[in-house]
């Protein structure tokens, strides 16, 4: 427990970091829609009828006029892509950045199996991710109070419910990286999470890649999806669990036996 609550420490600033920016922007958004209402209306038949393009980002399937409709459509894709590179920034440096800050030697000199310290920073990151949803839900939360609207309860907390697995899945991937590696991988990090984000766009747009739908954890937690079907694929959100445990358990396997730098 004291090494939890020491990595939540060190990964408070960041964790503030990201919070404020993607919680604000997407609170600040809400805010905005009630201004923004009556243009959005006229917008939504053009952006409906913009072929692939509004495939790519829901908007075939949501209606942008509507609250539930610009926060699947906008909001969640901030929202989504925000969660996903701060759980893979995290990942990616909770484990390597004791070798690369030479501190790898004193904390493996404690009485602590590599084990337990892989397996609490793996908490931490799993804290870390579930902080980030509350803390950014609330300012979500003050941006629908001041549109005066809320959309449909069941989508929301299906939405959030699936984000949280999307998230800790690119997270648990870029611990097992960060496990692996001896410098903080965070440019690489970063560039998985837009790389799976890609994949989505291009298995809804060419039918041909259909099958990444599979690879990617955006598609399953998809805003515009859920909230035009209320329903989630649930073979996808067992493949993001079976990955989502596999990398955690990797990680904690390869950690336990690789040779560490002091």
């Amino acid at each position: 427990m004291t090494l939890l609550i020491h990595e939540l420490k060190r990964n408070l600033k960041s964790l503030l970091i990201w919070t404020l920016s993607v919680g604000i922007l997407c609170g600040g958004c809400l805010l905005l829609f009630e201004s923004l209402e009556e243009s959005m209306a006229e917008m939504a038949a053009a952006y409906s009828s913009m072929g692939a393009f509004s495939a790519a980002l829901g908007m075939d399937k949501m209606n942008i006029g509507t609250i539930e409709g610009f926060y699947a459509t906008e909001i969640g894709l901030m929202f989504a892509l925000g969660g996903a590179m701060f759980a893979a920034m995290t990942g990616a440096s909770i484990v390597s950045k004791e070798e690369e800050g030479h501190t790898s030697e004193f904390l493996n000199t404690l009485p602590l199996g590599r084990g337990y310290i892989a397996g609490w920073k793996y908490g931490a990151l799993v804290v870390l991710v579930l902080l980030f949803q509350v803390i950014c839900f609330i300012f979500i939360g003050i941006g629908f109070a001041g549109a005066g609207e809320w959309p449909p309860l069941r989508e929301f907390v299906l939405f959030h419910g699936t984000q949280i697995l999307m998230q800790l899945e690119i997270g648990s991937i870029c611990f097992l990286i960060s496990a692996i590696s001896k410098r903080r991988q965070i440019g690489g990090a970063l560039g998985l999470a837009m790389l799976l984000y890609m994949l989505d766009l291009l298995c809804r747009v060419l039918p041909d890649l259909e099958n990444l739908k599979y690879v990617t954890p955006y598609y399953f937690s998809n805003a515009a999806d859920i909230f035009s079907t209320g329903e989630i694929p649930m073979e996808m959100m067992l493949i993001s669990v079976f990955v989502t445990v596999g990398s955690a358990a990797a990680a904690v396997i390869i950690y336990k036996k690789r040779d560490l730098s002091a």
